[in-house]
């Protein structure tokens, strides 16, 4: 298959080609610069500016591009950057798809963040979104970007991405760090569940869906079985081979974390349902075996 791929010089933008080019598929990158290559292909989605006829040449188009979540969540001026280059990057792809002759595949990066807090509650694609925290508002923006693709009938996979867990990357290279200093610590109460996918999981998911011509919908990416924080813990703790005793109060993390209070203190307790169903087969399906495999 032929793939193009916004964001692919990313850190799952290049795992992911990595895994589809081992794997016999012809990815292009879409770059912000001059093509070095005849594998890359220049756009501008600030000005909508982009190539459609390698848009059109193409069977899957993945986006991944968006500036990166965690840098500053106490400026509103990086928060706005953090909406803008998620929707503004999703709407020029899905108007260019739906323009082109035979509209390609179009798999839409997104977060697990669009749920908001659910409590204990089961939480599956066919759940409802609620509340106004910050992150959650930019994924229902995020997927609604996606709309002129879907209404021109191409075959549109959101990807509800739940925290991608491996040790060369965030958020676990700082946990993993400051755990192992004995820095671990329990946020809140830690009863909140807290969904996370292992990397290898993440992409060997993307990619059964890029592969899968008869699915499309929401998608999470996400372990089947979602830990508490408290079970995150004290499993990292223990996998680092160190104690975890304390506790930051949510009033400190509402303080200190900025807009990304809510999504550290709110619970989603996510299921892959719609994965299940399409017939994906998790490597990692739980807390420990997400860490083992990021840890490994």
């Amino acid at each position: 298959m032929r793939v193009l791929i916004a964001g692919a010089s990313g850190f799952l933008g290049t795992h992911l080609a990595t895994h589809l080019r081992v794997h016999g598929h012809e990815v292009t990158a879409l770059v912000r610069r001059e093509p070095t290559s005849a594998h890359e292909s220049r756009w501008d989605p600030s000005t909508g500016d982009i190539d459609a006829a390698a848009v059109a040449r193409t069977d899957a188009v993945v986006n991944l591009a968006g500036a990166t979540i965690a840098a500053n969540p106490h400026s509103k001026k990086y928060a706005r950057e953090v909406m803008d280059s998620r929707v503004s990057t999703t709407r020029v792809l899905a108007e260019t798809i739906a323009a082109v002759e035979r509209p390609p595949a179009f798999l839409a990066g997104n977060g697990i963040s669009w749920y908001g807090d659910h409590g204990d509650r089961l939480v599956t694609e066919d759940s409802e979104t609620s509340g106004d925290a910050f992150l959650t508002r930019v994924a229902r923006e995020w997927e609604e970007a996606t709309r002129p693709a879907q209404e021109a009938g191409a075959r549109v996979c959101v990807l509800r991405t739940a925290p991608v867990m491996d040790r060369t990357s965030p958020p676990l290279k700082q946990l993993r760090l400051l755990f192992q200093l004995g820095g671990g610590a329990r946020l809140g109460s830690g009863e909140q569940h807290m969904p996370m996918i292992s990397l290898r999981d993440w992409v060997g998911a993307v990619s059964y869906l890029i592969e899968s011509r008869d699915v499309s919908g929401a998608f999470n990416l996400c372990c089947p079985r979602t830990p508490t924080n408290a079970e995150f813990t004290r499993t990292l703790a223990s996998a680092v081979k160190r104690k975890a005793f304390l506790a930051v109060p949510a009033p400190v993390m509402r303080v200190g974390a900025g807009y990304l209070a809510p999504e550290l203190l709110g619970s989603v307790n996510a299921r892959p349902a719609a994965l299940e169903r399409a017939g994906y087969d998790f490597e990692d399906e739980d807390v420990r075996e997400v860490l083992a495999a990021a840890l490994a």
